[in-house]
């Protein structure tokens, strides 16, 4: 994903000009770009086939999003064979980034019965074949699953955009240059429970493509399964439980929450957040 969003900004530079930090937020872009190819060789990012562009502002140790239509690819060439190359931990992040977009743009505020298709293929795909990547890394079978689910995953965000978890997870990419889904991996479930309290109806489908009970079941409960079972497959997956264990400090609280507020995935976010409640999420998931 860095990859490619390198060769975006190569060529948004080449057909704009400037610097490429001038471009940050929504259609900034103005000037038609040269043809792109993108050949992804992880299960995650959906950037082969995603509008977005997200850039490390290596001064201000920030991770600025690119929003634009011209950054779609032309041509996306998906051979699942290449992703028995990922090592394990690479595998882990793309995996658990990919089911941050799927979940993210089922809730997002720009949602439609489209991405909301693809979304939820993308849960299922995932929740069913993420661990059996990390344990048997040549099972084809499993490694299809999971091209094809970052495909869908991608599709669903590129057209419903995201939420809180993305705009924080840049915040703390940019300080530490984490990586990118295993810090998705420690926050979603805290954002999935604070958007549950706003819509919980929203989370009984993507809990019913997780393979959670849900007929019966209180939505705000099923919202609570699925933050726990995001959570076990990351500890699956040996993630990290907390930002302190990747090196997030208390003291770094305050400007991570100030710049999430103006990243443009928040924008999508289906509750309404303040800077307290993003200062609550991250001393939570410390």
């Amino acid at each position: 994903g860095s990859v490619i969003d390198a060769a975006k900004g190569v060529a948004i530079l080449s057909g704009n000009g400037g610097h490429i930090l001038d471009y940050a937020g929504v259609d900034q872009v103005v000037q038609p770009i040269p043809p792109t190819v993108m050949v992804p060789s992880t299960s995650g990012t959906g950037a082969d086939v995603s509008q977005f562009a997200i850039v490390t502002d290596t001064t201000q140790h920030i991770k600025i999003s690119i929003v634009s239509r011209t950054l779609v690819p032309d041509i996306s060439v998906i051979d699942p064979r290449l992703l028995t190359t990922m090592p394990e931990w690479l595998n882990a992040a793309t995996g658990l980034d990919a089911l941050t977009h799927a979940i993210e743009a089922f809730v997002s505020r720009a949602h439609n019965p489209l991405t909301d298709n693809h979304a939820l293929y993308a849960v299922k795909l995932i929740t069913g074949n993420l661990v059996r990547t990390q344990v048997q890394p040549k099972n084809v079978a499993a490694r299809l699953a999971m091209a094809q689910a970052a495909l869908e995953a991608g599709m669903a965000f590129t057209n419903a955009i995201l939420g809180a978890t993305h705009a924080m997870s840049h915040q703390v990419g940019g300080l530490l240059d984490a990586p990118h889904g295993v810090v998705n991996g420690v926050l979603l479930p805290h954002v999935i429970r604070f958007n549950a309290e706003a819509w919980p109806e929203r989370f009984v489908a993507l809990g019913a493509a997780a393979g959670l009970p849900t007929a019966g079941v209180p939505p705000r409960e099923v919202a609570g399964q699925l933050a726990d079972l995001v959570r076990a497959l990351a500890d699956d997956l040996g993630v990290p439980k907390s930002l302190a264990s990747l090196g997030v400090a208390g003291g770094d609280v305050p400007v991570l929450a100030r710049t999430t507020l103006k990243d443009a995935c928040m924008a999508t976010n289906p509750r309404d957040v303040g800077l307290r409640d993003v200062e609550q999420l991250f001393r939570e998931a410390l």
